[in-house]
């Protein structure tokens, strides 16, 4: 899922998200609570008027981002932190988030959750489980709109797989519409990543979605998918093309890098992207970037979200083809860096 924090896509129109095969485009509870506030888009029609996506929007809770604040202070009630427009203080329970989301009118909402940081105590993970399993509870009781918006639940646990176990079995007792795998991503690396995915997505039902929150990189992305997960959301893919890093079928590189000054080439001979087929050179791009032109930053995005849906359907076509693992070892060795 193109994350789209502000409710747009950075550098990319509605129209240019969708034409990369993009279905579904994420955006920030927290920061649109703060601006332009949900009472505002829900008066304008909710956000998928609001950001002109006709699409699938999941919300995420807001969680994320609050434990991210040097100014949060959590309690069993919630947290409450500085707005860091206004300086105020801001009370942000389940209750709350939820409330939000129901305004902004999303498809998939996401609970209310404590992200344990990473590296954590087992007693402050276990903590982060019991008021994830008590906030989800409250996140029910206050959502308004289940026929309309699927409300996702988050496993967390840090790195205690046994933790992970019971956050997840309680929450698929409660039979949701689809769960969600948090508080990776946050500096464990990618073989603790691994550990924590491997173990916990068998944990969730293989009928309901299964979604690995924060993550990431093509190599990350298809190891989870071999563990059974099913969607993904990163700013990845949009930030590093605003810092002239661009994925190809052989590796990533940086059209910035004064190699690529002469170079006719488009940024993958084999991409079909709007930026690759439309002719768009190498040396274009890296002019660009030099020049500090805002079209290096939309060409490199349409091409990098381009490369990740084009990736994804390949992966989805090997699962019902029943090679996936040779499919993901084939691709790997043409993509990672050789030692």
């Amino acid at each position: 899922m193109p994350v789209g924090t502000h409710a747009a896509v950075k550098a990319m129109t509605p129209d240019q998200v969708r034409a990369t095969g993009a279905g579904i485009v994420l955006a920030n509870t927290y920061h649109l609570m703060l601006r332009p506030g949900e009472g505002l888009i829900e008066k304008l029609g909710g956000l998928h008027a609001f950001m002109r996506w006709d699409g699938p929007l999941l919300t995420d809770s807001g969680g994320f981002q609050v434990y991210s604040l040097p100014s949060a202070e959590a309690s069993d009630r919630g947290v409450k932190f500085k707005n860091e427009l206004t300086g105020e203080v801001v009370d942000l329970t389940p209750e709350r988030s939820i409330t939000v989301q129901n305004a902004l009118g999303a498809d998939i909402i996401m609970a209310f959750d404590e992200c344990t940081p990473h590296p954590a105590p087992e007693a402050v993970a276990a903590t982060g489980v019991r008021r994830t399993l008590s906030w989800i509870e409250r996140c029910l009781r206050a959502h308004a709109r289940p026929a309309e918006q699927a409300l996702y639940g988050i496993v967390q646990g840090s790195t205690y797989l046994p933790l992970r176990r019971a956050c997840a079995q309680a929450l698929v007792a409660l039979d949701l519409p689809g769960y969600a795998i948090g508080g990776v991503s946050v500096g464990e690396g990618f073989e603790e990543m691994c550990r924590i995915t491997r173990f916990t997505a068998p944990l969730l039902p293989e009928d309901k979605p299964r979604y690995l929150m924060g993550v990431g990189l093509p190599e990350d992305c298809l190891a989870a998918i071999g563990f059974g997960i099913d969607q993904f959301d990163c700013v990845i893919p949009t930030r590093y093309a605003r810092s002239a890093s661009v994925f190809t079928a052989r590796g990533r590189i940086r059209l910035s890098n004064r190699r690529f000054r002469r170079d006719a080439y488009p940024i993958d001979s084999s991409c079909s992207c709007a930026t690759c087929a439309g002719g768009f050179s190498r040396a274009y791009l890296h002019h660009l970037f030099g020049a500090n032109e805002v079209l290096s930053a939309i060409l490199c995005s349409i091409h990098n979200v381009h490369f990740y849906q084009a990736l994804f359907r390949s992966a989805r076509e090997a699962i019902l083809e029943d090679r996936y693992e040779d499919f993901a070892t084939a691709w790997l060795a043409s993509y990672l860096p050789k030692d």
